[in-house]
C-alpha cells in the first residue's frame, strides 16, 4: 500500500513561524514534524509515498529529496494553485489509482497504529475509512459521529458550542480505495469532509470510522505547537529523539558542548553542535536547535528555539518560539507566547511582551519594550559605527558576509584605484575576517597593501603614508568573542562622523562599486614595516638623555603584537630594559580586566625587585599604556594621564592638552600650574585626535591609558607615549612616585544606569530642567556645574540602552552623594 503525506498548506495561524518556512518543516524536538510522520509510515511498512506540495513547495523537496536517507521512496504532486485536501490527492491519482492508499497530513504529530487502522478498513470492505480521536476540546476540528458498527453516520465540520454533539473527531487520517476520485473533480478545489464524505453517504456508500488510540495533536497554533515539543519530551508520543539521554529526560544530540556548570532540569532537548557555557539555566520542555549558543546566565524556560540562534548573556526567554538564525542579545527578555522570526534581531536589554508576533527579518532596537506585533516594519542598525568602529560578536553579528558588504561600501566611498591599508590583531577571527575584506576591496577596484599583524599604531600610521584609508580587525578589549572593524582615514585616525554617515548610507543603500575584469585590485606586503616605524618615531620624539641616563626599564608585551616591535625600538634607544612575555599567544588576543590587573600586580613585583625606573605594560594591540612606578605600585590610568600631563606641561610651558570633559578638574590646575592650556573635548576618539593633532597641541590623552604624541601622530600610540615618558623621566631625574606625589588627588566616580533607548531624549531633558540656574556645559551630553566647583556629566551611550554619569567632588562622599542626587533624576525620567 502507498501512503500521501499532504504537505501543500500555508499554516497561516502559525505565522509567523510559516512565512518563510512551510509547516510540515517546522521542527519539534529538532526534527521537521513531516519526518516525524514519514517515520511513522516507514515503521508500518508504507515505504512508498507521494508528497503533495504548493506553498514553498521547494524547500520540502530540497529537504526529503527522494526519500533515500530515511530508507523510503517519495515522489511527489505539486499544486499550482490550492486544491482542498482532496483536490490535492486527485492531482496525486496517476501514482495511486491501483490500490487502496492511505492520506496522512504532514504536520499532524501522532503515533497512531496505522497497521490497525489498515487492517480495519480492509475487515469492513469500506471504501473510506476515516480515522477518528477523542479530543476535550472539538471547536476546531470536525466533528464524526459513528454507528456501533463503526459506519460513520454524521459530519460536522468546525462547529460552534451549541453544535457539539461529540468529542469524536476527524484526524485528517483516511484509508480509501482508488474508486473514491470518481466523486472528486480534478483541478478544481475540492474537499474531503465538506465535499466528499457527504456526497458518499448520501449514496450509501460504505464510509467507515476507526476510533483510534494513542496520541493525535494537530500541529496548528503556537499554543499547540510549544505542547508539541513538550509531549515529545515527556514521551506521551511514541517518536524517536536523536542523541543521548545523559541524564533522565535530558536529550543532548552529537556534538553538542554543555559546560558542566550549566544548569539543566528536563525533560528538555540539546540539538547537535550547540554550545551551553556555563551559567546558563536550562529548564525543562526547552528545546535548543541545532548549532545554538546559549550564553553564560542566559535563562530559557518552555522555550522553543531553532537552529543556529544565538541566546546572549543572561537573556531570558519563558515559553516562546524563536526562529532559526535570529540573534538575542545580552539582557533581552522575551515572555510567554511570543514568537520571533526568522533571522531576527533582538536587542540588548529589550523585552518583547507574551504574544507578541514579531516577523521574520525584524530588528529589535536595544532596550525596546515591544507590546504589540511586529509585522511591516523593519527597524535596521540606525548606525553601523560603535565607540569602536562597526563592533559586535563574531560570526554572529559579525560575519564573512557582513564584513564582506562593509568593505565594500568602504571602497564605494573612494576612488577608483585608490589603495587602503588592512592589518589584523593576532587572533584568528580577525585573520579570516581580513581575508574577506581584501576579496571585498580588490572586487571593488581598490588596491590593498595588507600589514597583516601590526599593532594598531603602527596600521594607522602606514595607512597615513599615501593610502587613502585603511582598515582595522582586531578583538574587541576585554570581551574575547566580538571583534571591532576599524576604519581609518587618509590620516591614519577614525573616519570623521560625516565619513562614518556617507559610508552608513551606502552600505544601507547596498550600492556597492564592482570593479570590471581589468579593474581587479592588486595584492601587495610591504616590507620593513617596523623598521619604518621606528625609525620615524625616533626621529620626531626628543630622546635626548636617554642613553647617557642609565635607566633600566621593565617592559610587559602582554603577548600581543606591541613585541613585534620592541626588540628593534629598545636597541636603539639604548636602555637597559627587560621585556617579558613577548611572544604572540593566539589564544589570548584581548585581555580582561581581572588578567591586566594581575598583569599590572606581576610587573610591579619584577619592578620592585629589579630596582627599575618604572614599568610599563602595553594592551595587546599596542595602543595603550599602563604605568608602574619604582616601587612596584601601580598608577591607576587617570592618574597616569596627569603625571604625563605634569611632566610634559612641566618641560613645554606653553601650548594646548586635548582632554575629554569627563577628566577631573585637577588637570586644569596642573596645566595652567605649567603655563599651559586644556582644551575640552568630546569623549569620542575621533573628536580628541582631531584636536591633539591641531598646531599647538603638546599632549593628549583619554585617563584609559590612550596617549597622544602629537609630535609624532595625532592617534593613541601606547609605544609613542612611552618613549615619550622614557625621555622625560631621563630629563627630568624624578621618579615617578615623586611626580604623582605632587598632585592633588581627584574624586571623580561613574555609574551606568540602564535606560530604554525609547526615553533617552526626555532624559537629557529633565537633567537640563533639573539643572536650573546652574552652569550648564553642552561639549558632551551634559554637565552641570554646582557654585561650589562640583560637577556632574550626564551623557547617554550612543551604542547602547545606558546612560553614563560622572561626578568630582573634594572627596569621594561628596561626590557620591552628587551622583546618587543626579542618579535619582536620570531614574525618574526611564520609568
Amino acid at each position: 500500500m502507498k501512503a500521501v503525506v499532504m504537505a501543500g498548506g500555508e499554516g497561516t495561524r502559525l505565522r509567523p513561524m510559516t512565512s518563510s518556512m512551510p509547516k510540515p518543516l517546522l521542527p519539534v524536538a529538532n526534527r521537521p514534524i513531516m519526518e516525524h510522520v514519514l517515520r511513522l509510515l516507514k515503521r508500518h511498512g508504507l515505504n512508498e509515498t507521494v508528497v503533495t506540495v504548493q506553498f514553498l513547495a521547494s524547500l520540502v523537496k530540497n529537504y526529503f529529496g527522494d526519500g533515500e536517507e530515511l530508507g523510503m521512496e517519495l515522489t511527489y504532486a505539486n499544486e499550482e494553485k490550492p486544491l482542498g485536501t482532496a483536490g490535492s490527492v486527485k492531482n496525486a491519482e496517476e501514482a495511486l489509482k491501483d490500490d487502496a492508499f492511505l492520506v496522512i497530513s504532514g504536520d499532524a504529530l501522532t503515533d497512531f497504529d496505522l497497521t490497525d487502522l489498515i487492517n480495519f478498513h480492509k475487515e469492513k470492505g469500506a471504501l473510506v475509512t476515516v480515522c477518528l480521536t477523542r479530543v476535550p476540546n472539538p471547536l476546531e476540528f470536525g466533528i464524526t459521529i459513528v454507528d456501533e458498527e463503526g459506519k460513520v453516520e454524521r459530519f460536522l465540520e468546525k462547529p460552534t458550542w451549541g453544535q457539539v454533539f461529540s468529542d469524536t473527531v476527524n484526524t485528517g487520517i483516511y484509508v480509501m480505495e482508488p474508486e473514491v476520485f470518481d466523486y472528486v473533480d480534478p483541478d478544481v478545489p475540492v474537499d474531503w469532509s465538506g465535499d466528499v464524505f457527504p456526497q458518499l453517504m448520501k449514496e450509501g456508500k460504505p464510509v467507515y470510522g476507526y476510533i483510534a488510540e494513542g496520541y493525535w495533536e494537530d500541529v496548528g497554533t503556537h499554543e499547540s505547537y510549544v505542547k508539541a515539543q513538550a509531549d515529545v519530551l515527556e514521551r506521551k508520543v511514541d517518536v524517536d529523539i536523536d542523541g543521548f539521554e545523559i541524564s533522565p529526560g535530558v536529550w543532548v544530540a552529537e556534538g553538542a558542548e554543555v559546560h558542566p556548570d550549566a544548569v539543566l532540569r528536563g525533560p528538555l532537548y540539546i540539538g547537535d553542535y550547540a554550545k551551553v557555557e556555563a551559567g546558563a539555566e536550562i529548564r525543562e520542555h526547552t528545546v535548543v536547535g541545532s548549532n545554538v549558543v546559549v550564553k553564560s546566565g542566559a535563562f530559557m524556560h518552555k522555550a522553543v528555539v531553532h537552529d543556529n540562534v544565538y541566546v546572549g548573556p543572561h537573556s531570558n526567554l519563558r515559553g516562546c518560539v524563536v526562529g532559526k538564525n535570529t540573534d538575542i542579545m545580552r539582557a533581552a527578555r522575551i515572555e510567554d507566547g511570543a514568537v520571533i522570526g526568522d533571522e531576527c534581531l533582538v536587542g540588548e536589554e529589550s523585552i518583547i511582551q507574551g504574544n507578541v508576533r514579531v516577523y521574520p527579518f525584524k530588528t529589535i532596537e536595544a532596550g525596546a519594550f515591544v507590546n504589540t506585533s511586529v509585522i511591516w516594519e523593519s527597524r535596521g542598525q540606525a548606525h553601523l559605527f560603535g565607540a569602536r568602529g562597526v563592533s559586535g560578536i563574531l560570526n554572529v553579528e559579525i560575519t564573512p558576509e557582513l564584513a564582506v558588504r562593509l568593505a565594500g561600501a568602504y571602497a564605494t566611498t573612494l576612488k577608483k584605484g585608490s589603495t587602503v591599508t588592512t592589518a589584523r590583531d593576532h587572533s584568528r577571527g580577525a585573520r579570516a575576517l581580513k581575508r574577506a575584506v581584501i576579496s571585498a576591496l580588490q572586487a571593488s577596484a581598490i588596491d590593498v597593501r595588507d600589514l597583516e599583524n601590526v599593532p594598531l599604531p603602527v596600521a594607522r600610521q602606514q595607512t597615513a603614508r599615501g593610502s587613502a584609508g585603511g582598515i582595522m580587525i582586531r578583538t574587541t578589549p576585554g570581551v574575547p568573542d566580538s571583534v571591532d572593524i576599524m576604519f581609518f582615514d587618509g590620516q591614519g585616525a577614525d573616519l570623521s562622523q560625516g565619513s562614518q554617515r556617507k559610508l552608513d548610507r551606502v552600505f544601507a543603500r547596498q550600492e556597492y562599486r564592482r570593479a570590471f575584469p581589468g579593474e581587479i585590485g592588486d595584492l601587495h606586503f610591504p616590507s620593513s614595516v617596523f623598521d619604518s616605524y621606528t625609525g620615524s618615531l625616533l626621529r620626531n620624539v626628543d630622546i635626548t638623555g636617554i642613553a647617557e641616563s642609565g635607566l633600566k626599564v621593565v617592559v610587559d608585551a602582554s603577548n600581543g603584537s606591541s613585541g613585534l616591535v620592541l626588540p628593534s625600538l629598545l636597541g636603539k634607544l639604548g636602555v637597559d630594559s627587560l621585556t617579558i612575555n613577548p611572544g604572540l599567544d593566539e589564544s589570548r588576543p584581548t585581555e580582561s580586566a581581572d588578567m591586566r590587573r594581575s598583569g599590572l600586580v606581576r610587573l610591579g613585583e619584577i619592578v620592585a625587585s629589579s630596582r627599575a625606573a618604572f614599568g610599563v605594560r602595553f594592551d595587546p594591540v599596542g595602543e595603550r599604556l599602563s604605568l608602574v612606578d619604582e616601587k612596584g605600585r601601580i598608577i591607576e590610568d587617570d592618574r597616569a594621564l596627569l603625571v604625563m600631563l605634569d611632566l610634559i606641561a612641566a618641560e613645554r610651558r606653553s601650548g594646548r592638552v586635548a582632554l575629554p570633559v569627563t577628566t577631573t578638574r585637577i588637570a586644569e590646575q596642573v596645566a595652567a600650574y605649567h603655563g599651559t592650556q586644556v582644551e575640552w573635548t568630546t569623549t569620542s576618539p575621533d573628536d580628541l585626535t582631531r584636536v591633539g593633532g591641531e598646531e599647538g597641541a603638546i599632549f593628549g590623552g583619554d585617563g584609559k591609558g590612550g596617549f597622544i604624541v602629537p609630535e609624532f601622530s595625532s592617534v593613541y600610540d601606547g609605544t609613542a607615549a612611552f618613549v615619550r615618558l622614557i625621555g622625560l623621566v631621563a630629563r627630568t631625574q624624578l621618579t615617578l612616585s615623586q611626580i604623582d606625589a605632587r598632585i592633588p588627588r581627584a574624586h571623580v566616580l561613574k555609574r551606568d544606569l540602564a535606560t530604554p533607548w525609547a526615553v533617552k531624549g526626555l532624559v537629557m531633558r529633565r537633567v537640563v530642567e533639573a539643572a536650573g540656574d546652574r552652569f550648564v556645559d553642552t561639549t558632551d551630553g551634559v554637565r552641570v556645574v554646582e557654585t561650589d566647583g562640583r560637577w556632574v556629566m550626564v551623557l547617554p551611550d550612543p551604542a547602547e540602552a545606558v546612560t553614563h554619569l560622572w561626578a568630582e567632588g573634594p572627596d569621594d562622599a561628596s561626590a557620591q552623594a552628587l551622583l546618587d542626587e543626579w542618579s535619582a533624576v536620570v531614574d525618574s525620567a526611564g520609568r
